[in-house]
């Protein structure tokens, strides 16, 4: 079993009592699941969480059915039924305020007008903002004495919820004569503005793309390059593919946006885990090098690997990264043979075939 860290047993510890006879327990933001199987390992409670990701939400499947919790633990996306009537809601803090933003929003629209929010992390990480988010949203707010270096935040009397809602800008892309709305939900990365990673990576990426197999946009975040490539040409069938619930949402609400929902399909996977071998003509990939705080150049590995196994034949990966970080190496011996496209101070982009 997955062991809670310090701040999972204060945000457990904290809410003790306002479980007691309390038979159902929502938890979101428990990317660790340790949260979550530590409530399922008591028979008479059942668990509704929300994970932002899919990899998260697979490894806590495995991990219950290990334990034999799996018919106490329901995945759910982060909306109504989450929350509907819930007494009790255990919340690890998202970084970002406005992904807490749409997470309050969605406990007091549905929650119980008794509900208790325990919501915790390392102190590093938390701000006074996130107390006016939470403020916001419920008429109390008290904060416990930090312990371990961790902290919760004990929210009560939830008031004036809201479905959440995607922030949408206009933008001006690279080589297209309309401007782009953007959309994203709170936490998605770079928001609703188009980062100087994806501009150099739209400045230079082939004038034509095969049509015969569909383009994928990978680790896609807004959705911004799948629309992108969607809008240049009206005959190309995009996948965009992200292992974030928020970015899956935010790319859906880019692609509708811009009226290409019925040619740009978005799916919340792990890398291209659902795609079979040899699919795919194109596939674009700017990828995350961060977990939480840390830098983590495997996470662009995991994917790499992804890519030339979903490559057809004469395919192409066309990948923009933070040029100290060096991928080159890793495309060559994962993906295949690489040249470089462009570079500018901070950003590289490259093209790869498979071998």
């Amino acid at each position: 079993m997955i062991e809670p860290d310090a701040a999972d047993r204060l945000i457990l510890d904290e809410s003790a009592a306002a479980r007691e006879g309390v038979d159902d327990v929502v938890v979101i933001g428990d990317e660790t699941g340790a949260l979550t199987l530590a409530l399922a390992a008591d028979e008479g409670v059942r668990v509704r969480t929300h994970q932002d990701s899919v990899s998260a939400e697979r490894a806590l499947r495995r991990a219950a059915a290990a334990a034999g919790t799996q018919d106490r633990v329901t995945s759910l996306p982060l909306g109504r039924d989450l929350v509907a009537d819930a007494r009790v809601v255990l919340v690890r803090l998202p970084r970002a305020h406005a992904a807490l933003a749409d997470i309050a929003a969605v406990i007091a629209a549905n929650a119980s007008a008794q509900a208790v929010v325990f919501a915790g992390g390392r102190v590093k990480h938390m701000s006074l903002g996130m107390n006016d988010i939470l403020r916001g949203r419920f008429e109390t707010l008290d904060i416990t004495h930090a312990r371990q270096k961790s902290r919760v935040l004990v929210a009560r009397r939830p008031r004036g919820g809201a479905a959440p809602a995607p922030v949408c800008e206009t933008q001006r892309l690279p080589r297209l004569t309309a401007p782009v709305t953007v959309c994203a939900f709170g936490g998605a990365f770079a928001g609703a503005s188009l980062d100087i990673g994806t501009r150099l990576l739209l400045e230079h990426l082939p004038d034509a793309v095969p049509t015969d197999a569909r383009a994928i946009d990978l680790a896609c975040g807004t959705g911004l390059v799948a629309t992108w490539l969607a809008l240049r040409d009206p005959t190309l069938r995009v996948l965009a593919t992200d292992q974030s619930a928020i970015a899956a949402a935010s790319a859906r609400a880019t692609a509708a946006a811009n009226g290409v929902s019925a040619r740009v399909e978005v799916v919340r996977d792990d890398a291209l885990s659902l795609q079979p071998d040899a699919s795919a003509a194109f596939i674009a990939l700017n990828p995350p090098f961060h977990d939480g705080a840390a830098v983590d150049e495997s996470l662009a590995h995991h994917l790499f690997v992804d890519v030339a196994r979903v490559l057809a034949s004469g395919g192409e990966l066309w990948c923009v990264w933070n040029s100290h970080l060096r991928y080159r190496p890793a495309l060559e011996r994962l993906v295949g043979p690489t040249r470089q496209v462009a570079r500018n101070a901070k950003f590289t982009v490259t093209a790869s075939v498979p071998r």
